[in-house]
């Protein structure tokens, strides 16, 4: 029989999550989603924290993932499981605070994802966002035109990033840049850069639709030097392989998106769920949907659809630490999550009515956080391509 109880250390580490989302995060949301780019000064509190329960095993929320234990047989229950729940719960506080914790960012589970060993020790400890998108592409990461040209004993990177999470207030940026254009993809490689780096500077900060608490910045690099060490991995372009190690930044990530898309959708749910109850509409799992008041029947739709992308995420995540190939896996968890947490958080806001419509409760602001999980890290559209190629048996070339 199947158990899908989450193990007690699992369970210890989400509840501390859970509290920062209640305790820090829900109390200031509001506050920070009317004060866009204005810094979250509460989080320098959480910084202490997550740097403390860091050095003494634990972890209270964030992106940031892990790799597998090596030596380690059996069910593993590792990184990338803590950091799905625990950015699951403090979604459910608020995305934008969430992206905003120290130390938690996209670009550390990219450094989880394919450093090297001596590099994880290195970087093991930083801020790291993480900088793909540029003016002339979205979600099609082959397009990379940023370049990194060995010079010496140093790297030196030019090119424009738009869209960078904590692309102001993190200490490093994973950066992609091509190696050798003329080799295409393969040639693709992530570099960590220091914030004062130089040739590094920020351009200017997004205004947003939602999780206005993160900043979203463009970055400029103009002839930026970085140690010859700093790229992740391996400098080797091999053709053969294509650019499948950078990628593989997106199996951890994509399952951490969808935890996000599920907190808030939860959230919602939670919210609505009470919103019912002081309206005398009562949500029965005795009765078939089509006999009960239809916003009833709306709630349980949404509800089987929140409970199927949790699941998802959470196979991906657990396929991640078991060190079992999880592309396809991750791009359901996160096109499912994505599409859920949109149409849950949105269908909360009409059939909540003009309460819900108003700024009063949380859910109008939360149908705008939920629609960048949507499109973030591979858009719905670029996950449902990525799915269609893995069933089909279709290279990228086959099927565009």
């Amino acid at each position: 029989m199947i158990n899908l109880e989450l193990p007690k250390k699992l369970k210890a580490s989400a509840n501390q999550a859970h509290q920062v989302a209640a305790q820090i995060f829900r109390p200031i949301s509001r506050k920070y989603d009317l004060a866009e780019h204005e810094y979250p000064v509460e989080l320098d509190t959480m910084a202490a924290m997550v740097e403390g329960l860091s050095d003494s095993g634990g972890d209270i929320g964030g992106a940031a993932g892990g790799r597998a234990d090596s030596g380690k047989t059996g069910n593993a229950n590792g990184g990338n499981m803590s950091a799905l729940l625990n950015s699951l719960e403090t979604s459910w506080g608020d995305v934008g605070l969430m992206l905003s914790i120290p130390y938690q960012g996209l670009g550390n589970a990219a450094i989880a994802a394919v450093s090297t060993d001596e590099q994880l020790e290195r970087f093991g400890k930083v801020w790291a966002s993480m900088a793909i998108t540029e003016p002339s592409f979205g979600s099609d990461s082959a397009a990379v035109t940023t370049t990194a040209v060995l010079d010496g004993d140093e790297w030196v990177l030019n090119g424009e990033k738009i869209f960078v999470t904590a692309g102001e207030r993190s200490t490093h940026i994973v950066v992609w840049a091509s190696v050798d254009k003329s080799k295409g993809r393969a040639a693709i490689k992530s570099f960590v850069v220091p914030r004062d780096a130089p040739g590094l500077s920020v351009a200017r900060l997004e205004h947003k639709l939602g999780i206005k608490a993160s900043d979203t910045a463009v970055l400029l690099l103009q002839d930026c030097r970085i140690p010859a060490d700093n790229i992740l991995g391996s400098a080797e372009v091999n053709v053969e392989k294509g650019f499948a190690g950078v990628m593989q930044t997106f199996d951890n990530t994509r399952p951490m998106v969808a935890a996000m898309a599920i907190g808030v959708g939860r959230a919602a749910l939670e919210e609505l769920r009470t919103i019912f109850t002081e309206a005398g509409v009562e949500v029965s799992y005795d009765t078939p949907a089509y006999n009960q008041h239809a916003a009833a029947a709306e709630f349980l739709r949404m509800e089987a659809d929140w409970e199927a992308a949790y699941l998802l995420a959470l196979r991906a995540a657990w396929m991640a630490d078991n060190k079992k190939p999880n592309s396809l896996e991750a791009s359901m968890s996160k096109a499912k999550a994505g599409r859920t947490g949109t149409d849950i958080t949105l269908k909360a806001v009409e059939l909540a009515g003009t309460y819900g419509y108003s700024q009063r409760p949380l859910l109008e602001k939360w149908g705008r956080d939920s629609k960048i999980l949507d499109i973030f890290e591979g858009t719905q559209q670029i996950q449902q391509l990525i799915i269609a190629r893995r069933l089909l048996g279709k290279t990228s070339a086959e099927l565009k």
